[in-house]
């Protein structure tokens, strides 16, 4: 089963409450360095597609992504008292791309959650779409597709 929210409208509901805030400084853009204020995150930029040894920002989405996307499967499972099964994985794909509008991004995430029946999984999946910020942040404005594998 897939989920796709290219038709569902975005809707805008404002903070009321910060629970964290991830601090960085960027210089150089695509081939640049990135830093965060606490020193966690230190890392070298190259642009997809050429030579070097760092990472680029729809790698950095990805992994927030599918992360997040983990933690709202998580607390999904609990909701319905039971545990996220052992094993389970977010594969996560973020394309960049062009269209007439100019630069592009879509995504696609690839959920395994073993053991589960598929009606249980799904379920867990379509929560946690419905919940996650990184789902809320693209609903409306990337194309994405949510499959379990």
């Amino acid at each position: 089963m897939e989920t796709n929210n290219t038709t569902t409208a975005n809707v805008f509901t404002p903070i009321e409450k910060v629970l964290y805030t991830g601090k960085t400084h960027t210089t150089g853009g695509r081939d640049g360095v990135s830093r965060s204020d606490d020193g966690k995150l230190d890392i070298q930029l190259t642009s997809p597609g050429f030579p070097g040894y760092g990472t680029n920002p729809e790698q950095l989405f990805a992994a927030g992504w599918s992360a997040c996307f983990i933690g709202a499967m998580r607390l999904a499972a609990g909701q319905q008292h039971m545990k996220l099964p052992e094993g389970s994985y977010v594969d996560a794909e973020v394309d960049l791309g062009s269209n007439t509008n100019g630069f592009q991004l879509q995504a696609r995430l690839k959920v395994h959650l073993p053991g589960l029946d598929t009606e249980t999984a799904q379920s867990l999946v379509d929560t946690a779409h419905k919940t996650c910020p990184y789902s809320k942040m693209s609903r409306g404005n990337i194309d994405v597709n949510i499959s379990l594998v």
